[in-house]
């Protein structure tokens, strides 16, 4: 039971009542609002002055839907099932720890009605089913990250991997002029120049930690090869599928037909097909991609792929081949 207030808010509480307690499917009648208003606010008002307190609304651009049946709201910022879109991109997302979740979840399921946020503790219910990152500074680093782009400043940060313990352990120390963060592959990463090695690193922004800004003025993009004009998300993301920050080159393979859906989603629609002598099977694909990334994605797709070109990937995986003959045949 909320101290009584004065009759002079009911305007802003009838606006909060409906927007936690109404939706198309749960209109509130008078009476309804009348008995949230006593039993929450302790506020005591008549039925006439409800209606002329909606009818201020509607007029102040809140959009409130009335019927013989009650009152509800009709627009909310978002609509439930965006608000269930982003909820679930939190729920499945590695790289936001299991508390992160559960607080980013309830605060987004109070842009709707009760009846949303009731249906939505089910799912925070299930959220420790879900693999989660440890490091609980995440959203922290990625605002020192966030700051030091906008003041052109370096910063510096621990790497680290996991060990056979599933812990994160610090393998290199890094300085480094963040250019941008990108979520990709459901992870996020810095894609920075390695002040170190003069190149373009992808860093996960879940295995970083005790990230500093620095005093120490940025490197300009001009004077960075290969991005001068600035970073094609675009072309990145479909030439580096896995991030890795070699650069990108024509490369040449046969693959079954049946698998052209996938190569789409691992490198988008700046692929080439063509028939391969005639048949329906097999297909000739050309595209750009980092060679390690290729490495990796070819020999998952074994099966079904053949490397052509460059031949010292076709070399590199044959002998991966054959390595891997010998060790299954003891």
């Amino acid at each position: 039971m909320y101290t009584t207030e004065t009759k002079k808010l009911a305007l802003i509480r009838i606006w909060q009542i409906l927007r936690e307690h109404s939706d198309c499917y749960h209109l509130l009648t008078q009476e309804d609002i009348s008995n949230y208003l006593e039993s929450l606010y302790g506020i005591t008002i008549e039925r006439k002055a409800i209606a002329r307190n909606i009818s201020l609304l509607k007029e102040a651009g809140i959009d409130i839907e009335t019927t013989r049946k009650g009152a509800y709201l009709a627009a909310r910022d978002f609509e439930d099932t965006e608000l269930q879109m982003i909820i679930d991109s939190i729920l499945f997302s590695r790289y936001i720890t299991t508390s992160q979740s559960k607080d980013l979840i309830d605060r987004i399921s109070k842009l709707s009605s009760k009846y949303f946020q009731d249906n939505v503790e089910k799912t925070i219910k299930s959220i420790n089913e879900v693999e989660k990152t440890d490091n609980n500074k995440l959203f922290y680093n990625m605002g020192i990250i966030d700051r030091a782009i906008s003041e052109k400043k370096q910063i510096k940060y621990e790497y680290n991997k996991y060990g056979v313990d599933k812990k994160l352990h610090k393998t290199s120390e890094q300085t480094m002029t963040p250019i941008l963060t990108v979520l990709h592959n459901q992870r996020y990463f810095l894609i920075g120049y390695s002040e170190k090695h003069k190149d373009l690193s992808f860093h996960r922004l879940d295995h970083m930690t005790n990230v500093k800004e620095l005093n120490s003025k940025s490197t300009s993009l001009k004077k960075i090869k290969g991005i001068e004009k600035g970073i094609d998300y675009r072309e990145l993301t479909t030439t580096k599928p896995y991030m890795f920050s070699d650069k990108a080159i024509e490369i040449e393979f046969l693959a079954n037909s049946k698998i052209v859906d996938q190569i789409i989603d691992w490198f988008g629609k700046d692929v080439e097909f063509k028939k391969y002598m005639g048949s329906e099977d097999i297909i000739h694909v050309t595209l750009k991609s980092s060679q390690l990334a290729m490495k990796v994605w070819a020999l998952q797709f074994l099966d079904v792929v053949e490397i052509l070109k460059p031949v010292e990937l076709r070399e590199e995986i044959k002998t991966i081949i054959e390595e891997a003959r010998k060790k299954y045949n003891k």
